[in-house]
């Protein structure tokens, strides 16, 4: 039977269209809400890997849906409830075309540039003599454009959003505020459960008037953490970091030789790398939330899936 689910084509009542992205299914009903299904789908370097991850639809989902009711009182969000696992519905919002990426340490795609000798990331200055994993003086905003699929996204500045007309002045100063006030919440919710939020992106839309967060928040698909014990003993020795993140995955596919650049063929996933993806998000889920994560049924993912979906419609 089915384990994971890697696309789906429902058809839904008052389904109006379907959105396909890297990891999320989307479904609009009657133009005012979407059903939003978080697939077993792995992207890495903004390319979709072949082979689904067991469970990872329902840790992605459901760490989100836990940080969106915990931030809830910052900002509105777009969840109304979680009809199954893996699916949310919530509010069709008009997104915004920017991506917020939050960032605490100088580490990941930061660090390789830095150390390729950028001084300078989305108009901020960042100081000489940084070593990896540094954590800056205040977590700073380094906002990317949000690229078609199968493009990268683009870093870009405060000031050639608003010049650009992306977003208004006023707007973009209230989603930064936002931004930093989601990012310290999530960060005092991983130091309670021994974490480091070290970095992460926020996306935002409107509907009738009002901005919303929308999608994913604090997830290890959009966000990096570090084990908090032995952080500073590592940092002082030069050492790589313990992290629950996606990173791991992208520093396998590099040893193999895949940056998602043109030409490049994806190398070919083991069952034992598949499942040791799956037990790593499993750890990241019970790490972040201090519970034990239930695995649900997953003989047939997509079956599940329909009539938990069918049966929560019928209640609107």
């Amino acid at each position: 039977m089915v384990k994971t689910i890697l696309s789906s084509n429902y058809n839904f009542p008052g389904q109006k269209s379907i959105y396909k992205g890297k990891v999320r299914d989307v479904y609009n009903i009657n133009d005012d809400y979407l059903l939003m299904i978080v697939s077993d789908r792995i992207s890495a370097f903004d390319v979709v890997l072949p082979r689904g991850i067991p469970y990872k639809g329902q840790v992605l989902n459901q760490i989100a849906a836990k940080f969106l009711d915990a931030t809830s009182a910052i900002v509105p969000n777009w969840k109304i409830a979680t009809p199954d696992p893996t699916v949310t519905f919530g509010h069709k919002c008009e997104p915004y075309p920017v991506e917020m990426i939050v960032r605490a340490y100088l580490t990941g795609s930061a660090w390789r540039s830095y150390k390729a000798g950028a001084r300078e990331i989305c108009g901020i200055k960042i100081p000489d003599g940084m070593k990896e994993h540094q954590r800056f003086e205040k977590p700073i905003i380094t906002p990317t454009t949000k690229a078609e699929q199968g493009k990268h996204d683009e870093d870009i500045s405060r000031s050639e959003i608003i010049s650009r007309n992306l977003i208004s002045e006023k707007e973009y100063s209230q989603i930064e505020e936002y931004t930093m006030g989601v990012f310290i919440k999530g960060s005092q919710i991983a130091a309670d459960h021994g974490l480091i939020l070290v970095d992460t992106k926020y996306e935002f839309g409107r509907k009738d008037g009002q901005i919303y967060l929308i999608d994913e928040i604090n997830t290890p698909d959009s966000s990096r953490y570090f084990y908090a014990d032995g952080y500073q003993e590592r940092f002082n020795n030069g050492l790589p970091q313990k992290q629950l993140s996606k990173e791991f995955v992208r520093e396998w596919l590099m040893e193999n030789g895949f940056q998602g650049q043109e030409g490049q063929v994806i190398p070919e996933m083991s069952d034992s790398f598949v499942n040791e993806i799956s037990e790593r998000y499993i750890e990241l889920y019970e790490n972040i939330t201090g519970e034990r994560f239930i695995r649900e049924d997953i003989t047939n993912v997509p079956e599940r899936i329909e009539r938990n979906c069918r049966t929560f419609l019928k209640t609107l």
